[in-house]
């Protein structure tokens, strides 16, 4: 089981304010939805949660432990999927799921397990850098799910995916909800988060402005009008 836990977090870059002040917590068996428009603070917010930047101020915490201070063994708990596909091109779907099970210390036998839960038969013994963006995007989940995670961190998961990619992504969630992971999701199909989701948390200029409920209406017409009040409110300022 796992937890995440960002606690009054900020991140600033030269040319731009980056995030804000962040305070965001996903516990075990939770999964918490990012949704925002494009330039919110997203991705910045999910490199922070894994320990890719590193805050100005604040702190970031995987199991209770301060990211800086989590011990290798603890990483190999977390599975990850931000700025696309991190696949070796000149591998293979089987060589590249290898080679990360090898790094996350669990058995190969996952590998092929892994491979039929996101039905990669086909494209098992093709090289990376031959697949379409869908099958590529599909090997990418496959490596961050296949050593069963217990804090998973997506960005953008449902990019390029076919409606039949996009159950497999659900069911996939699902079923590390159930065995306990804190799961942080950012997506722009409100629709789909919707029904995995926990929580859906709002971001605009880099911070987090409140929160939408998966079982109401027009979800998005909610986030368009809280972003909208949001940046009202930032210009009468």
């Amino acid at each position: 089981m796992g937890s995440l836990s960002l606690r009054a977090v900020s991140r600033r870059f030269r040319t731009d304010p980056g995030v804000q002040d962040l305070t965001l917590t996903v516990g075990s068996g939770e999964v918490v939805a990012l949704v925002g428009l494009n330039g919110a603070g997203k991705t910045t917010l999910l490199k922070l949660a894994l320990g890719m930047l590193r805050p100005d101020s604040g702190t970031v915490e995987i199991g209770g432990v301060p990211v800086e201070r989590l011990a290798a063994a603890a990483w190999r708990d977390v599975g990850h999927l931000v700025d696309g596909p991190a696949l070796y091109g000149e591998l293979t779907v089987r060589q590249n799921l290898l080679l990360a099970a090898r790094m996350r210390g669990v058995a190969a036998s996952v590998v092929e397990s892994s491979i039929a839960d996101l039905v990669l038969e086909r494209f098992a013994d093709r090289r990376a850098s031959q697949l379409s963006l869908g099958n590529g995007q599909r090997a990418a989940l496959a490596m961050a799910l296949q050593h069963g995670p217990g804090v998973l961190v997506l960005d953008e998961p449902g990019n390029a995916l076919d409606p039949s990619g996009i159950l497999l992504l659900r069911d996939r969630i699902v079923e590390r909800k159930a065995e306990g992971a804190a799961v942080l999701v950012s997506s722009h199909h409100l629709d789909e988060v919707a029904r995995i989701a926990d929580r859906i948390v709002v971001m605009n200029r880099g911070r987090l402005i409140g929160e939408l409920e998966p079982g109401s209406g027009d979800l998005e017409r909610a986030l368009f009008d809280r972003v909208r009040r949001d940046d009202i409110a930032l210009g009468a300022s």
